[in-house]
């Protein structure tokens, strides 16, 4: 009894970082967890050599860590049961659908509240589990927990953004680099290869997270593919991870298909593709995820409102990336009926751009404020400006371009005044600013959210709109 109740008081301590001075400025903000969760509290006696999911969320939610032994334990753990299922798996509902999460672990938590206890509710998660938002780590690991505890009742299926190529250009590979190391990374996608593709609920709703494929006549086509393997840039396998509903009320498209120039690859299909699908497999609908939506939801009425939508677009991640202003939801498909739960977003810890640490982030503040005081000093009592030789002022250079890794830019002279210099920092300065944050200051393969706004205010009035922010951000729903 003893034993348990030691273990019950680690459980909640979890070595949560101490204030002995008492001089923390947010008290009312609790304390990050200094260490990773332990082995003997992750993977608990009476949990059978399962993860203990329950501690692993408790201990995410207060931003702790993982150690590497544990993670590879748990990738494996997965990776085998996923390999034992279909490409193709088949469900009866009761089950709760839930849509893009991208990394936005405390609205995932959130969902997780309203959608119903993993211990008692059958899930369908339709991809895009990491990318763009901070904590993909942690949404992956903690969905993987539940899927090795519940596997006959907690299913998950590939977006487009489990592969190398996305998570390359976004955010998810850097993060698992500067959380752990690049072999945490390559197992991870090694896992993502094993992610079932489609599924059947009821055997008349067809679930993927894109949509159809002018090769895909049949459902049983998508038990003939090769699932474990990086998905390619065209075909069958291709299509139905990237492809969209045509965004018109009437879903008219007269040559059936149109090549996706939004994408940058795959297909935007029409009524009459999907209607032909949809009555060559005996199915009513089509539910996938992949696009964000204003409400968390849309029905493609395209027969008209009297008829059940031929495709249903389901999105879980609130206030995508942050900016976009729209509601998450979730699908409780309950007696052959559909009930649509929305939310809004949780708010979740500060995080400096792509993963930053704190002096990183102050030294260009710290040099452009050296800069001045060598400024000031330095100036002749004429008031010309000091002029710094080609030597000096490449040191200058090297030590901007180490902190950012790249150049600001424009032609510099064989000399540069002291002004100049501290125009520089300046510049570097403003340019991690939060205003600028995650708005196209930083190389796009680690911004979130690429676009180009200039000020602060700028970027204020042009996510007002869901729509502005969509189209902003559309550049970075290509296929690279």
């Amino acid at each position: 009894m003893l034993k348990k109740l030691i273990k019950k008081k680690n459980y909640i301590n979890m070595d949560q970082l101490s204030d002995p001075l008492g001089d923390r400025v947010m008290k009312d903000v609790k304390p990050p967890i200094h260490r990773p969760l332990s082995h003997e509290l992750l993977f608990p006696e009476d949990c059978n050599g399962k993860p203990s999911y329950k501690a692993l969320k408790v201990h995410f939610q207060r931003e702790g860590r993982l150690n590497k032994a544990d993670v590879i334990q748990i990738i494996d753990m997965v990776s085998s049961i996923f390999r034992a299922e279909e490409n193709l798996l088949f469900l009866q509902d009761p089950v709760t659908i839930v849509g893009d999460i991208h990394g936005q672990l405390y609205d995932m938590l959130k969902m997780f509240e309203i959608g119903g206890n993993p211990e008692n509710t059958k899930y369908l998660f339709l991809g895009d589990y990491v990318d763009r938002g901070i904590f993909s780590m942690e949404v992956i690991m903690l969905l993987y927990a539940i899927k090795i505890n519940f596997p006959q009742t907690f299913y998950m299926i590939r977006g487009n953004h489990e592969c190398r190529q996305m998570t390359t250009y976004f955010n998810f590979r850097t993060e698992c680099i500067y959380k752990f190391d690049s072999e945490i990374y390559d197992r991870i996608m090694e896992s993502f290869d094993c992610i079932p593709i489609s599924c059947l609920v009821n055997r008349k709703f067809l679930a993927l997270h894109g949509g159809i494929s002018p090769e895909l006549r049949t459902v049983e086509d998508l038990t003939r593919l090769n699932r474990f393997i990086e998905p390619p840039k065209q075909g069958l396998y291709c299509d139905i991870l990237w492809s969209d509903p045509v965004d018109t009320p009437d879903g008219r498209l007269p040559e059936g298909w149109r090549k996706n120039e939004v994408r940058g690859c795959s297909f935007y299909f029409g009524m009459d593709a999907m209607n032909n699908f949809l009555r060559r497999n005996d199915l009513i609908s089509v539910i996938r995820a992949h696009e964000a939506q204003p409400d968390g939801f849309k029905m493609h009425r395209w027969n008209g409102n009297n008829e059940f939508p031929a495709v249903i677009t389901i999105f879980s991640a609130p206030n995508y990336c942050d900016v976009y202003n729209n509601k998450g939801a979730i699908i409780k498909f309950d007696n052959n009926t559909l009930n649509i739960q929305q939310y809004n977003y949780n708010q979740h810890p500060y995080m400096l751009p792509n993963f930053m640490d704190v002096f990183t982030w102050s030294i260009p503040f710290i040099i452009a404020k050296v800069m001045d005081i060598f400024s000031t000093i330095l100036r002749t009592p004429q008031g010309e400006l000091i002029v710094i030789d080609e030597k000096l002022s490449k040191r200058f250079q090297e030590l901007e371009d180490a902190i950012w890794e790249q150049k600001i830019g424009g032609n510099r002279g064989n000399k540069k005044s002291v002004e100049q210099i501290m125009k520089l920092f300046q510049a570097l300065r403003e340019g991690i600013q939060p205003s600028t944050i995650e708005t196209g200051n930083y190389t796009q393969s680690k911004s979130p959210l690429n676009i180009q706004i200039r000020d602060k205010s700028e970027l204020e009035s042009t996510i007002e709109m869901f729509a502005q922010a969509r189209a902003l951000d559309m550049r970075n729903e290509r296929q690279l």
